[in-house]
This record gives C-alpha cells, structure tokens and sequence, in this order.
C-alpha cells in the first residue's frame, strides 16, 4: 500500500516478542510473598551474551547483576538491579525461561548458588 508507514515485523521481533510473554509469565507464576517483595529490579531480554558473561565452555542463559536484597542496606536507593535473561532456541524455551527466572530472582533474594543445588534448583551443567 502506497504510503504506509507501518512497521514490519521480522521473524526475530516475533521470537523476541514470543521470548518476552515468556519471561512476563514466568513472573506471574512466582508465590505471591516473592512477586510482592521485588523491587528496583530490571530484567533485559539480550539475543547473546558479551564475550565477557560466558566462562570457557560455557552456555549462559541468565545473569544477576546488583546488590541483592539480603545485603542492602539504609544507604538505598541502589542502581537497578538486573536479570539479563538470553533466548535460546523454540524448543523447551518456556521450562527453560521459568527455571532461569527463578533462579534469577532467587540471587535477587540473597541466596547463592550452593544453596540453590541443596534446594534441586542449581545449573543443570
């Protein structure tokens, strides 16, 4: 049509938008005493990680970065925390975006790695 100016759609803002419901469902699944208690938190959906973010050999799906709640202190207001969450592939995408979720906004509440594989909810890797 002459003169339309709407935009197009590519197959990677259909995947990203697909990503993004995933992640926002992801958050609508929390318990309700977690889902209440976020705050000052960012999440960015990015395609890959900087070269930076990836230790040898490895695959990163998600990343928190900040100060979590458990080691604030009365100096806030802290900079935004933020969860960095990466696509991945179609297939297992929303498993995979929930459980990196979780485990995103648990380092948000202050609990570590080690404490995550004692609950079962550690990396896979």
């Amino acid at each position: 049509m002459a003169g339309d100016t709407s935009p197009t759609l590519t197959k990677s803002d259909l995947r990203r938008a697909r990503f993004a419901r995933l992640v926002r469902n992801a958050l609508d699944e929390l318990p309700a005493e977690f889902h209440e208690r976020i705050r000052n938190l960012q999440i960015v959906i990015e395609d890959e990680p900087a070269p930076e973010q990836i230790r040898q050999g490895g695959t990163l799906l998600g990343l928190y970065e900040g100060v979590p709640l458990t080691a604030r202190g009365a100096q806030e207001p802290y900079l935004p925390d933020r969860i960095e969450r990466m696509t991945a592939s179609p297939r297992r995408q929303a498993a995979i975006v929930r459980d990196t979720v979780v485990h995103e906004i648990a380092h948000h509440f202050g609990i570590s790695d080690a404490r995550l594989a004692e609950l079962g909810l550690g990396d896979a890797d």
